[in-house]
């Protein structure tokens, strides 16, 4: 049994340091966009206004390709690298691609992942742009937030004539750094003057129910719309109170109307790419914007966006949330997995948070643990299936991977309903590197459409919460702790439940305990609380220990991030 030698590569960080930049104006021109229609943010990134869409209205929509994954270890399995490389991969077959990603949080940047562009030459650059701030959405998502947080207290402050019950508010502020010192705190301590003393906490910012409006908002009135729909709590006699009531909606919408265009950037080879919000898929539902798709799906051919996390986690969210809210639906899914994640899942070692793997021990031949492990693969590709959507398998090959492992793999995958299963190489080798993936993607996308929802909105919240625990978990039911039974009785009179259903779940099992690995059976999921994102227009069950704002781990990866003194950031992977 042999290994693929693969020719060693530098770091992320320098290939995108060492990469040719082509003018924003040159990416903007490959898709017929004028430049009256962009903002620029130098030479290299340039916001696109909406503008652009009445003129592309009656063009055709391309080919909906949404990249998803097996669950991954806490290391990812380069769900982004796929993105990136099939969409390079697409254009070297001759076909013209859009790329639309989500931007990264700067929690996981300064703590597990380092940054989220991609990998080896599969990025979209410049890197740093795109993992520090970018052009500022996230801060306008947590000004916008914290402003509302801000009329909460006030008002309850200033006479309270909404006659909220300040028990009741559940809108909690953000920040985009994981600090799990912030989870809970108490405000309005210090005498009379400095507010109402309450107990709060924080949330990361792309957990914002304002980043949920941002990435799913049809155009500039849809997102004022849903703003002022944000309930933040009720009165004493349990009326919604909304942010419209607090007459806080408007200057939200002044603080996020640059936050609604799409960034436009590029990929090492120069591909188009559309970046635009940032919700977390294990706690928020995971997905880049319905703006930035609708744009792309008349610009381009074929369009290659991303869902966070597992099949289970984001793209069962974007069947059932974005779809829902955009009218588009998928033409193809490409289910991302490593040979190491198969490994892990089937017991072969652990993987923790923070910590390197021993390549020895991974490219150790276990053919054993690899078929465990597929189950989880196999439990990915159904829940996608259910959809009525094609399955291609990339199977993002590393250095360590042996050919026989690859070969079971693709076996396994075809045997659980793929349509077909390739080696992926984009990281070492960019577009070239997925030739053979793209022309899969191709084949599956050209299949006749099937799609279909996983649950009606009819159906009640239980039914919903249920349908997917045991299909798309494999769970055995749900048991519902007392606030949340509290909730479904509060959220079915006031007549919300008839919204879809965006679960908080851990990422890394397909249950909500991140100890089971592989394909857990007998399991019940815990319900601990459900929230009301009115105005994202989902339900949010938190299940088990699910926490909405992360820590950092022990040894964070902003240990690794620093300056040269020239100025040249270094560190960020």
């Amino acid at each position: 049994m042999t290994t693929k030698t693969t020719t060693k590569i530098a770091s992320d960080l320098e290939i995108a340091q060492q990469a040719d930049l082509r003018p924003i104006l040159e990416i903007a021109g490959q898709l017929g966009l004028p430049a009256d229609q962009l903002e620029l943010y130098g030479n290299h990134k340039a916001k696109v206004r909406l503008e652009v869409m009445a003129q592309l209205a009656n063009r055709p929509l391309g080919k909906y390709i949404d990249v998803t994954a097996m669950t991954p270890t806490p290391l990812g399995e380069g769900k982004t690298v796929t993105t990136l490389g099939v969409s390079q991969a697409l254009a070297k077959i001759g076909k013209k691609v859009v790329t639309c990603i989500r931007q990264p949080s700067l929690g996981p940047v300064f703590g597990i992942k380092g940054g989220a562009a991609g990998g080896g030459y599969s990025q979209v650059i410049p890197m740093e742009d795109f993992n520090l701030h970018l052009t500022g959405d996230i801060h306008a998502v947590s000004l916008a937030n914290n402003l509302l947080a801000a009329y909460i207290d006030s008002h309850l402050l200033h006479g309270n004539s909404l006659e909220i019950d300040p028990l009741s508010v559940t809108w909690r502020r953000v920040v985009d750094i994981s600090d799990r010192a912030l989870r809970q705190i108490v405000v309005g301590l210090g005498g009379k003057e400095n507010g109402y003393p309450r107990e709060t906490g924080f949330d990361i910012a792309v957990a914002s129910e304002v980043m949920a409006i941002l990435a799913l908002a049809k155009d500039l009135q849809d997102m004022r719309r849903r703003l002022g729909a944000i309930v933040i709590g009720t009165t004493r006699a349990g009326k919604p109170v909304t942010a419209e009531d607090l007459k806080c909606a408007g200057a939200m919408a002044v603080l996020m109307k640059d936050a609604i265009m799409p960034t436009l950037m590029q990929t090492l080879e120069h591909t188009p790419v559309f970046v635009h919000a940032g919700p977390f898929a294990n706690i928020a539902h995971g997905n880049s914007s319905i703006i930035a798709d609708q744009m792309a799906l008349r610009l381009g051919e074929y369009v290659v966006t991303e869902s966070g996390f597992g099949a289970d986690c984001g793209c069962e969210k974007f069947m059932n949330i974005k779809c829902r809210a955009s009218g588009l639906t998928p033409d193809a899914v490409i289910m991302t997995c490593t040979i190491r994640a198969l490994k892990m899942h089937g017991g072969a070692f652990e993987v923790r948070p923070g910590r390197p793997l021993d390549p020895k021990v991974v490219a150790a031949p276990n053919d054993e643990a690899l078929i465990r492990g597929c189950e989880n693969l196999q439990q990915q590709i159904e829940a996608v299936r259910q959809h009525g959507v094609p399955v291609v398998v990339a199977i993002n090959r590393f250095a360590t991977d042996h050919d026989r492992e690859i070969e079971l793999v693709r076996t396994q995958a075809l045997s659980f309903g793929a349509v077909s299963a390739v080696p992926s190489e984009v990281h070492a080798r960019g577009g070239e590197g997925g030739r053979a993936l793209a022309e899969a993607v191709v084949a599956a996308a050209d299949q006749p459409k099937q799609f279909k929802f996983l649950y009606p909105l009819e159906a009640s919240i239980k039914e919903k919460l249920e349908i997917i625990a045991t299909r798309i978990y494999g769970a055995e039911g749900v048991d519902y702790l007392p606030a949340a039974e509290k909730k479904v009785a509060q959220y079915t009179e006031l007549g919300y439940d008839r919204l879809p259903i965006c679960m908080a779940k851990t990422h890394l099992s397909l249950s909500h305990d991140p100890k089971l690995k592989g394909r857990p059976r007998g399991f019940r999921v815990p319900v601990r609380d459900i929230r009301a994102s009115v105005g994202a227009g989902f339900l949010y069950p938190l299940l088990g220990d699910m926490r909405t704002m992360p820590g950092l781990p022990s040894q964070p990866a902003g240990n690794q991030i620093d300056l040269t003194p020239e100025g040249k950031v270094t560190g960020l992977f």
